[in-house]
């Protein structure tokens, strides 16, 4: 009976042997395709799957060897380190789940370029319904598109992107009628926007204009010398032009002496910096407007220096009864903070921010050349009292001589007997309340005329004043807030709350300008000096040991 144990097995290790190798080819295979058959992923798991379990079959299959082999002291010590080696692998795929499951990213750069903006956040985190990004073009360059976009799922996951290569996959770039490779499609409630790069306002605008389904327009008044947005100097408007475009605002321009009305499409009505007053019948007109539930930004220059009288005292009239105080001075700033920015006193400088959905979470500095006071008139006009906004520091004061300004060497000083006020001083200040003119719903085109309207937000008529009209303008736009606070304010006049945050950052430009001497001293001392250097110490350690 003996001599036949051996034989009865004598066929068992060949088969469980080829088992044994069938799975480790099949486990080689699956990473194989991993990296050289990416599309063919399903059957890389397949092959992972059944590879493992083989190679498993045969390492049972070995029991005896197994336990023949751990009973010996070197199979102890090789189970000690077949543990450790094991403990340490869980480890590893412990963290690598836990870090899937729980994803967190930083940046390090001194300006965060490589973190979205505050704004497109916060669009992001308000999603209400799945956002998808469809990339077209070639496999080699989709990398690139990942980097950029994993930033946008990371924050939401109402976000999914796709990403196609036209070339293999021409049927899906027929359907989406893709023309050039580097498209990318914004889907959002069936609304679709293209874009062809990967810069953050640019996505982000496409990602406003899908979940928005509409652009909204900007006009700006023209006809008393007002701020022109076509304007490219350096008190022009074209750079704030420019950013209400990246927020999905259409910008034009209006002469209200030649329609006598507001348009109807009108979102915001801008009246920058009017070197002259209005007529009565511009007034009405912006009157009739606001009353339907318009919305203005009036942006008032103080009167020119040497001149106490106010400059617009009927249009200061219609801002009056709204509960808006002009003050008739202009603002100094005594604490030296603009000479950071290359000012003087005559630009005040703000850090300070009442509570208002326009400035939340707002930390940056504003500064306002030549700026006068905005307040609200004491208790208020008609039931409207403006809030406060912008306020300067303590080492401010409105000052009520503006003549002094254009006398001597300009220098002024507190003197509150002669009617100068103390900061803090409120720059700008901001009101709403309910139309009073307000036009019934229309019914949807898909709507029965006699149907219930949805319940919409209610019309609000709101009005914001700033002091100043230069803070936007070309030449001090790029002061740390002052391009953001502007587009605060207008996306609050329009009711678009979800787009009041900071804007894309711009990359730092940390390029080293030299002169030409300077690349002289640097070939001289990389080609020259330096090797020759280290050809002296070479020079004197050999010396040295002999």
């Amino acid at each position: 009976m003996d001599t036949k144990t051996p034989n009865q097995g004598s066929g068992a290790p060949t088969v469980f042997g080829v088992i044994g190798w069938i799975g480790t080819l099949l486990v080689f295979a699956s990473v194989a395709i991993r990296f050289l058959k990416p599309e063919w992923a399903q059957y890389q798991q397949y092959a992972a799957w059944a590879g493992l379990a083989l190679v498993l079959v045969y390492i049972a299959s070995q029991w005896r060897d197994m336990l023949e082999f751990f009973q010996g002291r070197s199979g102890r010590y090789g189970t000690m380190s077949v543990v450790s080696i094991l403990a340490f692998i869980g480890i590893l795929i412990a963290v690598n789940y836990l870090g899937s499951r729980q994803n967190k990213r930083w940046d390090f750069t001194s300006n965060q370029v490589y973190s979205l903006s505050d704004q497109t956040i916060k669009i992001l985190k308000e999603l209400d319904a799945p956002v998808k990004f469809t990339v077209f073009d070639r496999e080699l360059n989709l990398d690139g598109y990942r980097d950029r976009l994993e930033a946008y799922l990371y924050q939401s996951p109402q976000v999914s992107a796709e990403y196609i290569d036209p070339e293999k996959n021409p049927i899906r770039a027929k359907a989406a009628e893709i023309t050039s490779l580097g498209t990318i499609l914004v889907e959002h409630k069936g609304r679709v926007e293209r874009v062809s790069t990967t810069n953050e306002q640019d996505l982000t605008n496409a990602l406003i204009k899908a979940i928005t389904g509409e652009t909204r327009k900007v006009y700006f008044t023209q006809g008393h010398g007002e701020k022109d947005t076509t304007d490219a100097q350096r008190n022009g408007y074209s750079a704030i032009g420019q950013a209400l475009g990246t927020d999905n605002y259409g910008v034009e321009k209006i002469v209200l002496a030649q329609t006598r009305e507001v348009p109807a499409d009108c979102t915001v009505l801008v009246i920058a910096g009017p070197q002259t007053d209005f007529f009565q019948p511009e007034i009405d007109a912006i009157s009739a407007y606001v009353a339907k539930g318009g919305k203005v930004l009036a942006l008032i220059d103080p009167p020119a220096a040497g001149a106490n009288a106010a400059t617009t005292p009927i249009f200061d009239d219609f801002l009056r009864s709204w509960g808006f105080n002009i003050g008739t001075n202009i603002v100094v700033d005594a604490s030296g903070i603009g000479q950071i920015l290359g000012t003087d006193a005559s630009v005040p400088v703000a850090a300070n921010y009442p509570p208002h959905p326009v400035t939340t979470n707002f930390q940056l500095m504003t500064a306002f050349p030549m700026a006068r006071s905005v307040e609200a008139v004491e208790g208020g006009v008609n039931g409207h009292t403006p809030q406060s906004l912008v306020q300067t520091g303590q080492q401010s004061w409105a000052e009520a001589d503006i003549a002094a300004l254009g006398t001597g060497d300009g220098r002024v000083e507190l003197n509150a007997d002669k009617g100068d006020r103390p900061g803090p001083i409120s720059l700008g200040a901001a009101v709403s309340a309910p139309a009073t003119d307000a036009p019934a719903p229309q019914p949807k085109p898909d709507q029965p005329a006699d149907a219930p309207a949805e319940p919409e937000r209610k019309p609000e008529s709101r009005l914001i004043v700033i002091g100043d009209s230069d803070f936007a303008s070309n030449g001090i736009l790029g002061v740390q807030g002052n391009r953001d606070f502007f587009l605060n304010a207008v996306n609050w006049l329009a009711q678009q709350e979800g787009l009041i945050a900071i804007r894309p950052r711009e990359p730092e430009d940390r390029r080293l300008t030299l002169t030409a001497d300077d690349q002289s001293r640097i070939f001289l001392l990389a080609v020259f000096l330096l090797p020759a250097a280290v050809f002296a110490t070479g020079i004197y350690t050999w010396y040295g040991r002999r």
